[in-house]
């Protein structure tokens, strides 16, 4: 079974967008990226994959995986 990791990423209309991988529309849309993040983690953690915040730019700001074992790991990028 693929996993459906989470992206939040900016929208071009303004805000924040939580995507699965591979999924052309978003799953939701918010304001602010705190929000954003806080609904994608919690989809990540039911589903156990990895979330990807990344920057206005594009790249990645930071991962966080919430795959099967029993700590998340985290990462951050520059």
């Amino acid at each position: 079974m693929a996993t459906k990791d989470r992206h939040v990423i900016a929208s071009i209309a303004g805000g924040w967008s939580v995507h699965a991988s591979g999924a052309s529309r978003a799953s939701r849309r918010f304001e602010r990226q705190s929000d954003a993040v806080r609904y994608a983690r919690d989809l990540a953690r039911r589903e156990r994959t990895n979330l990807y915040v990344h920057r206005r730019d594009g790249t990645v700001k930071r991962w966080d995986s919430y795959a099967d074992d029993r700590s998340p790991q985290r990462g951050k990028r520059g």
